[in-house]
């Protein structure tokens, strides 16, 4: 019977061009031992190809992977003939997925328009929420029926109380860090006490409200994003489209106040636990607490406090969109919640680098 014996392949070639014909039936078990010939004949001919599948009785997705991918690797159309109508279904149905480009060889390195494109596309986007969420914002008088107050709250406990043990764990162990790190050059010079100077300032200025950031995006961004991408997937944010519910209202606007509310307080625990880690080192490399006080008291003017609390607003607020964002974006499948806050994560700690660059530059400008 011929549906049980293997396939063949005579390979012919004129001047004309290169002829494949086969026989017997193209199933997995049999194309295994044609493939690469097969491949390395359509690859070598620069010549018109022609598939002859007239003693072909039946065909499967193996059998047309194979004669899709050597009509790729011809570089041109191939010319199918004597198919049966069952072949051309199976060929008709699997040609789109053959038409997808492979990946790209890591040799070859990334495809940077492909990169710019997409870079400019998130940038669009981007642009596009801040601009829904302001004229959201806007209207909220209107819709404040939609502007849940326990979601606002429990977004506001979830990312502030519950998030303060390991704010001031982390600021503590950075506050030790520093000050480690600090005092061993700076005994050298005999100027242990300026340990305090330096430490301070870093943490108030910079590394309080940049630390704090990253804390809630590791925590709070991917919650947003996993809770809001799990609403779509389960088509809840349709329903309440559907009901004539705003969902940026509804969803975004209570975990973007909640975020802007608590980061000030995280920070200035963060600071103040840094602080603490200092003065544990200090004090016991035998410099007196009070001195290490006065040394801070004298190093930080309110311009440093003030400017690093604004900045915690402008990261809460970044860090927020971006969480929401990225779940009101989530894709459908099982692996679709995972990269919207895996992507929330990511942008959020992007989004905070970038913006305090910008600001440390900015305040430098106006002399802040």
């Amino acid at each position: 019977m011929t549906q049980n014996r293997l396939a063949s392949v005579k390979i012919s070639s004129t001047p004309k061009g290169l002829t494949l014909c086969f026989a017997g039936p193209l199933d997995a078990t049999s194309v295994a031992p044609l493939w690469l010939r097969v491949q390395h004949a359509a690859m070598n001919t620069s010549t018109a190809l022609t598939i002859d599948l007239a003693q072909v009785p039946s065909c499967d997705t193996a059998g047309a992977a194979m004669l899709l991918q050597a009509e790729r690797n011809h570089g041109g159309t191939a010319v199918f003939s004597g198919a049966t109508s069952g072949v051309e279904l199976v060929l008709n149905r699997i040609r789109p997925a053959a038409a997808v480009a492979p990946p790209r060889p890591l040799a070859q390195g990334p495809d940077w328009l492909a990169v710019m494109a997409d870079a400019f596309r998130g940038l669009g986007d981007a642009v596009a929420t801040l601009g829904q969420i302001a004229v959201t914002i806007a209207r909220l008088p209107s819709r404040l029926r939609m502007f849940r107050w326990a979601d606002f709250l429990g977004a506001a406990d979830a990312a502030g109380v519950q998030a303060i043990p390991l704010v001031v764990l982390l600021g503590t162990l950075i506050g030790l860090i520093l000050a480690f790190q600090s005092l061993v050059p700076m005994r050298r010079f005999g100027a242990d006490i300026y340990v305090a100077n330096l430490v301070a300032v870093g943490l108030i200025r910079e590394l309080g409200p940049l630390l704090t950031a990253v804390i809630l995006s590791g925590r709070s961004a991917s919650a947003f994003a996993a809770e809001i991408g799990t609403m779509k997937v389960n088509q809840e944010l349709d329903a309440l489209t559907t009901m004539g519910v705003d969902n940026t209202t509804m969803l975004v606007l209570p975990r973007l106040f909640a975020a802007v509310l608590v980061m000030p307080v995280l920070t200035v625990l963060m600071e103040l636990s840094g602080l603490l880690g200092m003065l544990l080192v200090l004090v016991g490399n035998g410099i007196p607490p009070v001195t290490v006080l006065h040394a801070v008291a004298h190093a930080v003017v309110p311009g440093d406090l003030f400017g690093g609390l604004f900045k915690s607003l402008l990261f809460g607020a970044a860090v927020a969109v971006i969480g929401c964002r990225s779940g009101l974006a989530t894709g459908q499948g099982p692996r679709a919640v995972g990269q919207s806050a895996t992507a929330a994560v990511v942008g959020g700690i992007v989004a905070t680098v970038a913006l305090d660059g910008l600001m440390a530059v900015l305040f430098n400008r106006l002399g802040i």
